[in-house]
């Protein structure tokens, strides 16, 4: 898994347009192994990140769950806990 890619699914405020776009740039980038592509490669790369955004929006929206929404800045201060345990 990326680890850049962040969980976008059940939080207040939800995901905004820029994570999202954020989230499938990382994914392409990933899957394609181009930080940046070539300009032969320029035109595809960027419609496959338009096109997976426009699938991770038609995914968020039909999730559904029962749990209470997480809240933003409660699971940044858990990573940063987490990552200071883990790295010193």
């Amino acid at each position: 898994m990326c680890r850049n890619i962040k969980t976008l699914f059940n939080f207040e405020p939800p995901a905004t347009e820029d994570e999202i776009h954020a989230s499938a740039l990382q994914f392409v980038r990933k899957l394609s192994g181009f930080n940046k592509p070539s300009q032969a490669n320029e035109e595809v790369f960027e419609r496959a990140v338009a096109e997976v955004s426009e699938a991770a929006r038609r995914l968020l929206a039909s999730l559904h769950t029962h749990s209470p929404a997480r809240d933003r800045g409660v699971e940044a201060e858990k990573a940063r806990e987490r990552s200071r345990l883990r790295f010193g």
